[in-house]
């Protein structure tokens, strides 16, 4: 063979694998509104800069007639290309080859990528599209998946791990996004994801419900809190990704880019003055004094539907990102339940583990109470939120804005529980409790009379920032105007701030999980 006719063979070869499982499977596919696997890596991927790896991989399975079946690229794109200019690995797994089912040499080249992201120092993302395990192959499918969860988990804290669910996902193959930083759903009825289906539910337990109840986005993204980000389809999915990977460092030694901003470090924003009720039990919405403070207004929301009464976001302020915890007042009035803890838990340690600073904003009346909460484990939960903080060696600021109450206000990044620099609005309440509830338990027996001044006179006492500021646990009492500028400066303050400072040395902390 001529070496003409050897460069022939190889893009026959190159063509056959990149054909997938053929014209009429990419069509059928297609047909269900997804992209083919190739499609959203073009998507994800800068033009002309992907650059794919292991296309002639191939598997080794001779059992139940596996031996005269060919797999075109093992049911899965791997490669690494750049996204907004900087190094990303991904793999897409290919549906229509055998539905993308997993087998050994499927998992071998999305080990690969991991290990290949690790070693250069790149973020990682896996578009899943998944029948599951390819059956034929057994256990060698098993242990495939169990090699990529190991790997998931040698990259946590390393490099950004996330993941898009855009077809089924089911049983084992529901790990390795579980174990990944942010999971993104396709609001569309053919992405789902659960450990057993709805006809396995039903044989075991008599309980009927369809798929897309059971596991689709809005179950993931509203219910269980499985999933971070919802997306209207694979085009939107993917845009999303490559806006979340612009506020991220490539890795754990990194820092994420700054980018160019109009917005001036030293606005003033005269509507916050205002956006706080007179009557502390009168709700407003925290969100837009988030927005009010950051630059251009934009904030990027993770776990938006879910836990509503906590917020947790990327923005940037001076041009440089910052991971944002702040309780919601118009849900639940901005208490701290088990869901809330958990999500703002592990956003904490996101942040922390990829140098992100964390801006707090603070409106907390305690702990949930009920019988639910407590026997839910709210001790165990809620205790999460006091190890985070502390645990966390990023820059923290903490803003009050109103009630900072008993020991939430110590789970909300308080002086003493983590917070380098903290700063109260004069509608700050910091206190043991609300000043009803407190004279009623100080002054119990007086008249109505009595106790309506007793009241007043702990409120005008205690239900203030200054008792905390004469105690320096505040640093700063400001007008919620100047917000903007202070915070600005604090995280300029603390640029230089030494990581390690009276720390014992540790193998690793044991969070209460």
């Amino acid at each position: 063979m001529t070496t003409r006719e050897k460069i022939a063979e190889l893009e026959s070869r190159r063509l056959r694998m990149e054909g997938g499982g053929g014209p009429k499977a990419l069509e059928k596919l297609r047909a269900t509104g997804r992209l083919t696997a190739r499609e959203r890596l073009a998507l994800l991927f800068d033009e002309g800069s992907f650059d794919e790896l292991d296309l002639f991989v191939s598997h080794r399975c001779v059992d139940l007639g596996m031996d005269s079946v060919e797999t075109p690229g093992e049911g899965v794109v791997t490669g690494h290309g750049l996204v907004n200019g900087r190094r990303v690995f991904a793999f897409a797994q290919d549906f229509s080859v055998m539905g993308g089912s997993l087998g050994e040499m499927h998992a071998a080249k999305i080990v690969k990528c991991l290990d290949k992201a690790i070693d250069v120092g790149c973020p990682v993302v896996g578009l899943n599209d998944s029948g599951g395990a390819r059956i034929q192959e057994g256990v060698d499918a098993l242990s495939g998946y169990g090699r990529i969860f190991s790997r998931n988990t040698l990259a946590s804290g390393v490099i950004p791990q996330i993941t898009a669910i855009m077809g089924p996902s089911a049983g084992g193959a529901v790990y390795s996004p579980a174990l990944m930083d942010f999971i993104y759903m396709v609001k569309q009825d053919y992405a789902r994801m659960f450990i057993t289906g709805p006809q396995v539910i039903e044989a075991t337990t008599g309980e009927k419900i369809g798929a897309t109840e059971l596991g689709g986005a809005m179950t993931h993204n509203e219910t269980s809190g499985v999933a971070h980000f919802v997306a209207e389809n694979d085009a939107d999915c993917i845009e999303q990704i490559r806006r979340l990977l612009s506020y991220l460092p490539s890795n754990c030694r990194g820092k994420a880019p700054a980018v160019e901003t109009s917005d001036s470090p030293d606005r003033i924003e005269d509507a916050l003055d205002d956006i706080v009720p007179d009557r502390s039990n009168r709700p407003y919405d925290m969100k837009k004094v988030i927005a009010l403070v950051v630059d251009e207004g934009d904030i990027y929301e993770s776990q938006a539907y879910y836990a509503k009464n906590i917020i947790t976001c990327f923005a940037r302020l001076d041009g440089k990102t910052v991971g944002i915890i702040a309780n919601q007042p118009r849900h639940m009035a901005g208490c701290l339940d088990i869901n809330a803890s958990d999500k703002a838990s592990r956003f904490i340690r996101f942040c922390d583990c990829f140098n992100i600073p964390i801006l707090t904003f603070v409106d907390v009346p305690g702990y949930l109470p009920g019988t639910r909460q407590e026997f839910g484990g709210i001790i165990r939960h809620g205790a999460k939120l006091l190890f985070a903080y502390p645990e966390a060696t990023v820059p923290k600021v903490t803003v009050v804005v109103r009630k900072a109450y008993g020991g939430a206000y110590l789970g909300m990044c308080s002086g003493q529980t983590g917070a380098d620099m903290v700063i109260a609005w004069p509608t700050a309440e910091i206190a043991v409790m609300g000043a009803s509830g407190a004279a009623n338990i100080i002054f119990r027996g007086l008249n109505d009379e009595d106790l309506a001044a007793r009241t007043e006179e702990y409120e005008r006492n205690f239900a203030n920032p200054y008792r905390a500021a004469a105690r320096g646990y505040v640093d700063q009492v400001i007008e919620p105007r100047n917000t903007r500028p202070a915070v600005i400066q604090a995280f300029r303050m603390l640029e230089g701030k030494t990581h390690n400072k009276n720390r014992p040395w540790k193998k690793h902390g044991n969070i209460p999980l």
